[in-house]
């Protein structure tokens, strides 16, 4: 295959990870909306909160550069169940502590007020951010064989499990144990390029696969690769496409449920994306491939020219320099 490691490296870079002003930029609006969040609970008389938590692909450094600033932060707030008691004395309900939630941060400085979604709140911004309020409790939990241990339920249309944070956790393990590199992570690079190539094209940001889900599947058919970004990424997203070809069930890393049910549409779209898209990149593979039709291929998976702007370097088509991960093992990164 033509090497384009050092192309593909660069564009996740550039291109593609979130920059730090913008990082910047939404962890000033999360704090900001945590202290009007806190400040509207204790004005309203409501339950004090006993922590907020950063969830999502925000706090696992997956979100990707969006040219319409279409950014969310996930923000969860976590009170002790024994304190969401309802006026007659009773459990609140799970729509009754978002309504709290929205309640609380209601601001007139606001264009468009906050909304209770159904599994959080929603906070906008002019720009095009929001933030993503969802509301957990806190419950205790006893069994003869674990004894008694801490559970989270978020409050959707109902009360159900849900533990983002562990999450987080899985993400965090996961990324260190696929990747061949130290650092980022070469697991987290391919991810935020498969989530820049599923909203590549204007129609493809809605009915899409989910990230967290392309996530999840991503780490099912991770092809590692320390010396080719390229390859690593090509090969997983053939392997993503063979698995959903025929199985479009994607079960939750953490909770036992599915993120999508066999047959499900967003996750054929995808499959078809995909499929699509890589019959572009067969011509890698031939033995005359230049750089200029390498990097037309390139740029029809991801429908734009950034990559027929890069000029060919004096290395183009030579390994990429090793590097060392952990212990003795020796690997290679792309510059």
């Amino acid at each position: 295959m033509f090497d384009t490691a050092r192309e593909v490296a660069r564009f996740q870079k550039q291109e593609v990870a979130l920059g730090s002003e913008a990082r910047r930029n939404m962890t000033k609006r999360r704090d900001t909306n945590r202290d009007r969040l806190k400040a509207g609970l204790k004005a309203n008389e409501n339950p004090k909160p006993i922590g907020c938590h950063t969830q999502g692909s925000y706090k696992m450094w997956t979100m990707v550069q969006d040219a319409d600033l279409d950014y969310d932060i996930d923000d969860g707030v976590y009170f002790n169940a024994t304190d969401l008691v309802g006026d007659r004395g009773g459990e609140m309900s799970a729509r009754a502590v978002r309504e709290m939630v929205c309640a609380a941060l209601q601001d007139e400085k606001f264009a468009r007020a906050p909304e209770a979604l159904k599994n959080c709140v929603r906070v906008y911004y002019g720009e095009g951010y929001h933030v993503d309020v969802p509301a957990y409790r806190q419950i205790q939990k006893s069994s003869l064989l674990s004894g008694t241990k801490q559970e989270y339920e978020l409050a959707g249309a109902t009360w159900r499990e849900s533990d983002p944070r562990e999450v987080t956790n899985w993400f965090s393990r996961t990324n260190a144990a696929l990747s061949p590199d130290d650092g980022d992570g070469q697991f987290r690079r391919i991810v935020r390029l498969l989530k820049m190539f599923s909203k590549s094209r204007p129609t493809w940001k809605t009915g899409n696969l989910s990230g967290f889900a392309l996530t999840v599947v991503a780490s099912e058919r991770f092809y590692a690769d320390a010396n080719r970004e390229d390859i690593s990424l090509r090969e997983t997203m053939k392997g993503i496409a063979a698995r959903l070809e025929y199985d479009q069930a994607i079960g939750h890393p953490v909770l036992n449920e599915k993120l999508t049910e066999q047959g499900d549409a967003s996750a054929k779209r995808f499959y078809e994306r995909l499929k699509n898209n890589l019959s572009h990149l067969d011509v890698l593979d031939d033995a005359d491939c230049d750089h200029e039709t390498a990097m037309k291929a390139w740029d029809k998976v991801f429908a734009r020219s950034w990559f027929s702007d890069q000029p060919p370097s004096k290395d183009s088509g030579t390994p990429t320099r090793a590097v060392v991960k952990k212990g003795d093992a020796r690997y290679a990164k792309p510059l």
